[in-house]
């Protein structure tokens, strides 16, 4: 099973964006399923249905910080290429989606009105009309390719 593949299982199951893409690479990052699962629960919808940071993008984000992320605060360079790094992503995910805001992503993308959501069951309409699990499917697209980019 690829990657992709994984982390649309994990969409399927009823995980959010962000567990979705993240759990897909807890072994990657040496964590056990339960805690990734923990870790990016908050960042469905948005940050918790915000409709803020997409929560996929943001599982990116955090696997290339567990990954690349500096820990010495005056480490200038470092801190700049881990930025760099972070703001690539995002512009390749928005020069392909057209944001990284999930709910202009959603009412670009599904025309689905409301600001702050609450969890929805998952069911075959609701699949029609959200177009999040292409973006979970591309967001894990980037984050296969950094991790082989930047070993």
């Amino acid at each position: 099973m690829t990657k992709q593949e994984q982390a649309q299982e994990f969409f399927r199951k009823g995980y959010n964006c962000s567990q979705s893409v993240f759990a897909t690479f807890c072994q990657d990052l040496g964590m056990d399923l339960e805690t990734s699962l923990k870790l990016s629960s908050s960042f469905g919808g948005g940050m918790g249905g915000l409709r803020q940071v997409c929560g996929a993008v943001t599982a990116m984000f955090m696997i290339a910080g567990l990954k690349y992320g500096y820990v010495d605060s005056q480490d200038i360079n470092l801190k700049n290429k881990h930025y760099k790094l972070i703001q690539n992503l995002a512009k390749q995910f928005s020069d392909k989606f057209g944001s990284i805001i999930c709910k202009e992503l959603l009412l670009s993308n599904a025309n689905i009105k409301k600001d702050i959501s609450m969890p929805e069951k998952r069911t075959l309409e609701y699949y029609k009309v959200r177009p999040c699990e292409r973006f979970v499917v591309y967001a894990t697209e980037l984050t296969e390719k950094m991790l082989k980019d930047n070993v």
